[in-house]
């Protein structure tokens, strides 16, 4: 009843602002928790890793102490060819948000035309009889030839001069002007425009998505690359050790102190440990490649600046990671799922207003005549006002099905919101435990390897004084390169859990996604008349892609 109620007002007041049909959009509730789930968020104290205190840092690579790393996000930033392809995007939506909004504003147009026509008059005229008629006037028994001999004759002449003007090609010229406005009774152009600006705002979100994704690629190859190069010289280590203890036992053969068993043992384990060192550097290499591409260069372009090893990034000693009710205006991801659902929304309204009548105001002014010298002539002039009223009866159920379509997109929609959340969630109590049992392993690596620098001293203490066999000394060696190689495979997992869970946090759009590279597009404006509609269009995007960031 109150919807008959709203359309009987809009229908008797017939105003431009109209109703709007449909569902409002309400954004989604945040998340109602207080704390995260992992107890390293709810810790306090000098022991604390991560605080819910304090929201992570828009620019958290900076808070890893490596300039080099720094330097190479910026060049992301500014580079990336993906990220430059979500800005177009944007513009796109943009362009389709004014074509919207272009529906419910008039449209003018000019026109003009020549056309030269046959229009079958003499056709027309013999099958009626009109010649025959003609004819009869020449008879001198006419009543017309009784009444005046000879006038007959002459009406016959005029009149069959007439008709021979009618049935000759005609030309027509005309030329004018017409307009056109679709009154906006029932808002299926606001919704419409709505929908379209819900679109663009999840273009700008995706970009900022992109912008977060790609920040977390540049740190996890940058610390592969830093990673591979710290277990190269692990191993270039391991290489000198074994060397040695080779060395050794070649020397204590020469003197009778051991047998060419141990000599071949020592040699084999030297193999070994060298055929592993290909392998980092094929590590090494791809990884500087991956760096390349992300900052939009060819591979090989940073190879003279990363090529010289350096330590892996320094891990913060405390994350800030907010609560999380906070994560939904944080992602971009969220807040893109957000916008799709408001344009899934506006979308049922531009279906239910399908159902309504369409009323436009058109008219028409302009001048046609069949002489070109009386085109200009003011008294050739034509003009056409009116409105038009269109009312959907039957179509087959063509706007029904479109209407459960809406509903169901809308349903969808809402859905993937909240799979979204949930998912983000997900990722960030991941990235918590992640770096909280981590940061466990990694300090058991290092006692093991203190351990085992300990043992390996002793066992080649005491196969140099002939107190025990060579096997212990071979064990305690390849317990000492899998220790090590183990805490520098730890410290790779920390560092790459600090920057997950930066990622999963959603950081690092907020103060650059306005440093993004907006790619050059043609600036030339149509030529004119139609450089006129330019006025409506605007600029070729919004102040991209800060546009959703506030």
């Amino acid at each position: 009843m109150s919807c008959i109620l709203r359309v009987a007002t809009c229908a008797t007041l017939l105003g431009p602002a109209g109703c709007t049909v449909g569902p409002d959009f309400t954004p989604p509730a945040p998340v109602d928790a207080a704390h995260w789930n992992d107890p390293s968020a709810r810790r306090d104290g000098d022991r604390a890793a991560v605080s819910q205190a304090t929201n992570p840092d828009p620019e958290w690579w900076d808070g890893l102490g490596d300039p080099v790393l720094t330097a190479l996000t910026e060049k992301a930033i500014k580079g990336n060819l993906d990220l430059q392809q979500a800005v177009l995007r944007v513009i796109e939506a943009h362009q389709g948000e004014i074509s919207a909004g272009a529906q419910g504003m008039p449209a003018l147009g000019a026109n003009g035309s020549y056309s030269r026509t046959q229009l079958g008059a003499k056709g027309i005229l013999e099958s009626k009889g009109a010649y025959r008629q003609l004819d009869a006037l020449a008879d001198q028994n006419s009543p017309l030839n009784r009444f005046r001999p000879g006038l007959g004759n002459e009406v016959r002449t005029v009149l069959g001069g007439a008709l021979s003007q009618i049935t000759q090609p005609s030309d027509l010229y005309q030329y004018g002007l017409s307009a056109s406005w679709e009154v906006d009774l029932f808002g299926k152009v606001r919704r419409s425009v709505e929908q379209a600006g819900a679109k663009t705002e999840a273009a700008a979100e995706a970009t900022n998505d992109a912008l977060v994704m790609l920040e977390g690629e540049v740190a996890q190859a940058y610390v592969q690359l830093r990673g591979a190069q710290d277990l190269a010289a692990s191993q270039r280590e391991n290489v000198r050790t074994a060397r040695e203890t080779f060395e050794l036992t070649q020397r204590r053969q020469q003197h009778g102190l051991t047998t060419e068993l141990d000599v071949e043992q020592a040699r084999t384990q030297l193999d070994d440990n060298e055929r592993q060192l290909p392998g980092f550097d094929k590590q090494i290499e791809q990884a500087m490649n991956s760096l390349s591409v992300l900052i939009g260069e060819p591979p090989g372009t940073l190879d003279a600046t990363l090529a010289i090893p350096a330590p892996l990034p320094k891990i913060p000693q405390i994350v800030g990671v907010g609560i999380p009710s906070t994560l939904a205006r944080r992602r971009p991801d969220i807040r893109e799922a957000e916008a799709q659902l408001h344009a899934a929304t506006a979308n049922i309204g531009v279906a239910v207003a399908s159902f309504y009548p369409d009323i436009s105001l058109t008219g028409s002014l302009g001048l046609r005549a069949l002489d070109a010298s009386y085109v200009t002539n003011w008294a050739s002039h034509f003009y056409s006002v009116g409105p038009s009223i269109s009312l959907p009866i039957f179509e087959g159920g063509r706007l029904t099905a479109g209407l459960r379509l809406a509903r169901a997109q809308a349903a969808e929609a809402a859905l993937a919101y909240r799979a979204v959340v949930l998912n983000s969630l997900r990722e960030v109590e991941n990235a918590l435990v992640a770096y909280r049992t981590d940061r466990v392993a990694r300090d058991k690596s290092a006692e093991t390897v203190s351990a085992a620098k300990t043992t390996l001293y002793l066992a080649r203490n005491r196969y140099e004084h002939g107190m025990s066999d060579f096997i212990q000394v071979l064990d305690a060696e390849r317990t000492l390169i899998s220790a090590r190689q183990q805490l520098i495979q730890a410290d790779i997992a920390l560092i790459s859990d600090v920057v997950a869970l930066y990622r999963a946090l959603g950081g690092g759009w907020e103060k650059r996604a306005g440093d993004i590279t907006v790619p050059s597009i043609d600036p030339t404006p149509p030529p004119l008349p139609a450089a006129l509609d330019s006025v409506a269009s605007g600029t070729v995007g919004p102040g991209l892609p800060n546009a959703a960031a506030n």
